[in-house]
């Protein structure tokens, strides 16, 4: 069996903390058993390597997420890349075409697919093990997980069951599907043993080949990435699980949760406050996210939440708050972004009366990592390094740089820095284009030794 972690999307409904370039997945708020902040996808990761299938995992993710993901990940992890995000048959359709044409994966393989981000104990991967030996016996197409409801909930979907079917090792022929339904009828689906639907399905993968074969899809991966944009924009269950008739489904009795929103995510924090600030002694179920060196101080107010970030700041009663994708507009970029070699936190952005754009951002480097050698074509920048020290070059002269330094960087110029030590530094970046091309020559240290003098490799 070969398992495939989905990782997409942009996590509104987690703003301000989450936003295009850090999806809810990677946001730290979860503690591990030594107490300590971990990420979903860490979680689930840690998870995966407990069971003993991290070894046949793979993750499906954006090219806007492979820095965090190594970031939060070790690098040895299999990442197949989406060209851009479209929703999750296209994402699968890829990840088959990977799978068949690069890993050479058997096609009598089952493929477990599961979203990167459920919150389940750890016997939940039990249960994804089984779907393997459920497949081979049911001859089924697809073989699902369903979590036995515990409350009437309109926020999932149902799979229902038939009603005398056969089993298959305790799984049960699928009859049909009823997408979030309303409360009422919720209950009178939970009185037919109606599951809901965690998002995890498997399969042989044969049988998504064959789809692809059917409707002309290349199946090798580099030529399908060429044609991705032409692949429907549409979920894999509306496109291919609810239009299957032969699937079953393993219902699960242990705990589940989504937690894409900020009342199902404070749940399951075991802190009520994380970063800088007070919460009164009369405040009840009231849960603080500060990532600024502010204080918040939250004073008689009960069941809300107060998320706070560079992106924005968020003041919310936990029952409403899974209605901010309404509200989520903001014309705005990131304004704090985790990267591979460390972080970078827009401080200000402005244009001014004679139309340069300027733009303040902090960035940590860390130790033994190195920014990219590149230069911007419109913009300049000065630097002002404030912790560390490390080795800057420009246009191929190397020299040792500290905090206190100022470096001004015209443009057009080559540049990089590597930290000897953790860094912090200010940059400001200006000029007049809106937009600031970048061309980049070497991404990493080696590859720059070998082509510039008097460069120190350690």
């Amino acid at each position: 069996m070969r398992v495939v972690l989905l990782s997409g999307g942009s996590g509104k409904r987690l703003w301000p903390l989450s936003n295009d370039a850090r999806s809810k997945q990677f946001l730290k708020v979860l503690e591990n058993e030594k107490q300590e902040l971990v990420s979903m996808v860490q979680r689930v990761w840690k998870q995966l390597e407990y069971s003993g299938l991290a070894k046949f995992s793979f993750i499906t993710t954006g090219r806007s997420q492979i820095e965090m993901m190594y970031n939060q990940i070790d690098k040895s992890v299999p990442l197949i890349i989406e060209p851009e995000r479209r929703d999750t048959f296209p994402a699968i359709v890829l990840t088959a075409s990977y799978l068949y044409s690069v890993a050479k994966i058997d096609l009598n393989e089952t493929i477990a697919i599961l979203p990167v981000d459920p919150y389940v104990e750890g016997h939940f991967f039990n249960a994804v093990k089984s779907l393997e030996a459920i497949i081979q016996e049911s001859n089924a197409d697809i073989a699902l997980i369903g979590v036995k409801p515990t409350y009437p909930s309109a926020k999932y979907g149902y799979i229902i069951p038939e009603q005398r079917g056969p089993e298959y090792q305790g799984a049960l022929k699928v009859s049909h599907f009823q997408e979030k339904p309303s409360e009422e009828l919720a209950v009178n689906l939970i009185e037919q043993q109606a599951l809901w639907n965690c998002g995890v399905f498997s399969f042989k993968l044969s049988f998504l080949i064959d789809i692809m074969r059917k409707r002309g899809y290349p199946l090798q991966y580099e030529h399908l990435l060429e044609r991705y944009h032409e692949l429907p924009k549409i979920s894999f269950d509306y496109e291919i699980v609810e239009k299957s008739s032969n699937i079953v489904v393993l219902p699960y009795e242990g705990y589940w949760k989504d937690l894409g929103t900020w009342n199902t995510l404070t749940e399951e924090m075991k802190q009520n406050q994380i970063g800088r600030g007070i919460i009164s002694e009369d405040c009840i179920n009231t849960h603080l996210v500060n990532e600024l060196d502010i204080p918040v101080t939250i004073l008689g107010i009960s069941n809300v939440v107060v998320a706070v970030s560079p992106d924005g700041i968020l003041v919310t009663d936990k029952s409403a708050s899974p209605r901010i994708k309404d509200f989520i507009n903001y014309n705005q970029g990131p304004m704090f972004e985790e990267r591979e070699w460390g972080w970078v936190r827009i401080l200000d952005n402005d244009r001014y009366d004679d139309g340069r754009c300027v733009i303040t951002k902090r960035v940590a480097i860390k130790k033994g990592r190195n920014l990219s050698y590149l230069m911007h074509l419109y913009r300049e920048e000065v630097w002002t390094i404030v912790k560390g020290e490390g080795q800057f070059v420009q246009n191929g002269i190397s020299m040792e740089v500290k905090s206190g330094n100022v470096l001004h960087i015209p443009m057009k110029t080559l540049h990089c820095l590597r930290a000897g030590t953790d860094m912090e530094l200010i940059i400001v970046n200006s000029g007049y284009s809106d937009e600031d091309k970048v061309m980049e020559l070497f991404s990493t240290w080696s590859e720059l030794s070998k082509h510039c003098h008097n460069i120190t490799v350690r």
